[in-house]
């Protein structure tokens, strides 16, 4: 076990040393922009990617806003809900849960992060193409090779990692980072400045 734990940490330690991390700011400031407009966050994944989906999305909805008149950011796990799941996997078939869901509530400028160890999932891959038809701004968290959603995503934050425990990590990580720097630059919105301007 104590060897597991060096490896382990090594791995990483080494994944956050890789210049996938200099688009971890970027990012954030999508998100940012996202919360100041009022624009939507949408994530997916699945598995393990799924769960830090809705993870992430419950901490960019209130972690962000904790304290903050604003609230937090209009965010929403496509993963989350398992009737809609079921119903377009049975309908549409598995590849289209997240994509069909974008179709219906994304618009142009919202912001769609995929999670994804092998970024080769038929869904994921297909949430990215419908998410650039609309005009929305892409991310793709990835591992291994970064797959397919490498090449589709506008901006892919890629460490190049066999381990798929390891991936799901920094992707947590990475929606902490966001998080906590969010927290600390809040934002007043677009539309509240305009109420505020209105009522003088």
């Amino acid at each position: 076990m104590e060897q597991l734990i060096l490896d382990y940490t090594n791995k990483l330690q080494q994944a956050l040393s890789m210049a996938a991390m200099r688009q971890v700011p970027v990012l954030a400031a999508a998100l940012r922009d996202a919360w100041r407009t009022k624009r939507s966050v949408f994530l997916c994944g699945n598995g393990g990617s799924a769960g830090n989906a809705v993870h992430l999305a419950n901490d960019l909805l209130y972690g962000v806003g904790l304290n903050n008149r604003s609230g937090g950011l209009r965010v929403e796990a496509l993963s989350a809900n398992p009737a809609v799941l079921t119903c377009l996997a049975n309908d549409l078939g598995y590849d289209h849960i997240y994509s069909e869901q974008l179709r219906v509530k994304a618009q142009a400028d919202d912001v769609l992060v995929v999670l994804s160890g092998s970024g080769n999932s038929a869904n994921v891959v297909k949430a990215l193409e419908v998410g650039n038809q609309i005009g929305m701004k892409t991310f793709a968290i990835l591992g291994f090779t970064g797959g397919l959603c490498r090449s589709l995503a506008q901006h892919p934050i890629h460490f190049e990692m066999d381990d798929m425990q390891i991936a799901e990590d920094l992707q947590l990580m990475i929606g902490h980072l966001c998080m906590q720097w969010l927290h600390a630059n809040p934002v007043q919105s677009v539309v509240a400045s305009v109420s505020s301007e209105a009522a003088k």
